[in-house]
């Protein structure tokens, strides 16, 4: 009866094992629990759960007076047991004599428990299906053998075991592969909702650009790696999403990866990926941005910034497309085309020793060059256009740029290029909308635009020219005056410019002979 109670309520903890697919269910305790009922049909000192690994068997859960971490710790070579093997092979639970421990194989616990010759011993191999998944061995200190009855019962209850193995083993898969699913969808929606249109990019009125693009659309096709290179805010990443637009890839996905955002040991996760347990703090497998982007494009914006140990690893993706995630050995093929952008002089980089020179004729292949803001000034208004929509507030009346904001923009030398015009242009829409007004040309100095003024902090013989304190002063207060147009008060004067009150400005106005006009 106790055989039937204790079958009966390992069949139950199966069923609720059932019920955890998809959550990474504990299998160490259901196998645990398992053992611990075991010993109502069948007594022992030890019982041990061994798993295949290969050529080997390792001990996966082990219970009973004798287990120690010698134990659990404990790995059998296959290729030295035959009968172990037979039964494996055979699928045919053995009961060990001893003659077979004298004779034969020897006892799996040999060096490792001390155990009376002849002692109780059975093995019964673990199989569900076609999968043959380890095997069940029992031993009692005492030399009395177990019954074929028992051994009978025993089979049984293994049968079960291995089915709960393998449920665990297809649950654990089921939520290894949902957690991937999920983050490449996290990944995916992190990276579409920063996506840019490109439109802007080709409305260029620039000669210079409109040249580049062409020689875009002609690489697109390819699957070669393609480095971008330019300043700092030219749009790199804009031109990236219009070759993925533009490639027989555009139905995949398009995933960026930001090499200088990341410290070294983060970086290598987040572009591999790491299994469960790689390294403090992995409580489940990530399969990195390079998984995330397998039949599409992969972005490597700053890879001049890329650490050399990982430039290595990079190089091994470009010319086998194969990799291994952090913390395991399984290797993974992936179809990903490579984009980098950097706005690092790479050939002074290999001369440092801080770029590899084989990766970096390895993604040169087909290079494309983006001009700076200040050499397509032609795009001020395009870009002034679309940033002004980009910002337009849900409600409200339509924000516009005047005449005198334009020549503004065009006075400034624009060193952070297009992304610095977008954040000019930001600040002032919501300082304009603040303010309840249309037209954001009073907001450009409010949003901290210097412009340059011919004639001044001129070069003088390769120095920088040095003024007194008060003209250095009067000089400030004057382009201020220049930019409100002249206007002293208000959330658009120079006074709330410089962040004096209006009543401070016109002393210090006073003082330095500096007339409301700007001269």
């Amino acid at each position: 009866m106790a055989a039937q109670e204790r079958i009966l309520d390992l069949t139950k903890e199966l069923g609720q094992l059932g019920d955890l697919i998809g959550k990474a269910p504990n299998l160490d305790d259901f196998l645990s629990s398992g053992l611990a009922w075991l010993g109502d049909m069948a007594p022992y000192d030890l019982a041990t759960v061994w798993q295949i690994d290969g050529d080997q068997l390792r001990v996966r859960t082990a219970v009973g007076r004798l287990t120690t971490r010698k134990v659990l710790d404990h790995v059998v070579d296959l290729s030295k047991q035959k009968d172990l093997r037979r039964v494996l092979a055979g699928r045919t639970p053995k009961l060990n004599s001893e003659h077979d421990h004298l004779e034969g194989d020897g006892d799996l616990f040999d060096g490792v428990v001390e155990l009376l010759p002849g002692h109780s011993c059975m093995v019964v191999p673990l199989y569900a299906g076609e999968q043959t998944l380890g095997l069940l061995s029992l031993d009692r200190n005492l030399c009395e053998p177990y019954s074929s009855h028992v051994l009978q019962l025993v089979e049984l209850y293994g049968r079960i075991l291995a089915l709960g193995m393998l449920m665990t083993g297809q649950a654990q898969r089921f939520s290894q592969l949902f957690q991937e699913e999920r983050s490449r969808s996290d990944i995916l929606q992190y990276d579409l909702s920063s996506l840019d249109p490109v439109a802007t990019l080709l409305a260029t009125r620039s000669p210079t650009l409109q040249t580049m693009l062409g020689q875009a659309r002609a690489v697109a096709e390819s699957n070669a790696p393609v480095l971008i290179l330019g300043e700092t805010g030219v749009g790199k990443e804009v031109l990236a999403q219009a070759l993925h637009q533009w490639s027989r890839r555009s139905a995949g996905p398009f995933i960026r990866i930001n090499c200088a955002a990341f410290p070294e040991g983060m970086l290598e996760s987040e572009f591999f990926g790491h299994v469960r347990g790689a390294f403090t703090g992995a409580v489940r497998d990530r399969p990195g941005r390079l998984r995330a982007a397998h039949g599409g494009t992969l972005f490597l914006d700053e890879i001049g910034d890329m650490p050399l140990v990982l430039q290595s690893k990079l190089l091994r993706v470009l010319q086998e497309g194969s990799f291994e995630p952090v913390g395991s050995d399984q290797t993974i093929k992936v179809d990903v085309r490579i984009l980098a952008a950097t706005n690092v002089d790479l050939a002074a980089a290999i001369r440092a020793k801080s770029f590899r020179e084989d990766l970096f004729y390895r993604i040169n292949v087909l290079p494309l060059n983006l001009p700076p803001l200040h050499q397509r000034l032609e795009d001020l208004p395009l870009l002034a256009e679309f940033f002004l929509r980009k910002f337009q507030p849900p409600s409200g009346r339509a924000l516009r740029l005047g005449k005198a904001g334009m020549e503004l923009l065009r006075a400034y030398p624009w060193p952070g290029n297009v992304r610095e015009l977008g954040n000019v242009m930001e600040r002032a829409a919501i300082l304009a909308t603040r303010e309840k007004q249309a037209d954001i040309t009073p907001f450009l100095a409010l949003a901290q635009l210097k412009p340059t003024f011919a004639g001044e902090e001129q070069d003088l013989d390769g120095r920088e020219q040095v003024l007194s304190l008060d003209a250095a002063m009067a000089l400030h207060i004057r382009r201020a005056l220049k930019v409100c147009g002249g206007k002293i008060y208000g959330a658009d004067g120079a006074a709330a410019l410089l962040g004096l009150k209006p009543s401070t400005l016109q002393s210090k106005m006073q003082k330095l002979k500096v007339k409301a006009s700007g001269r």
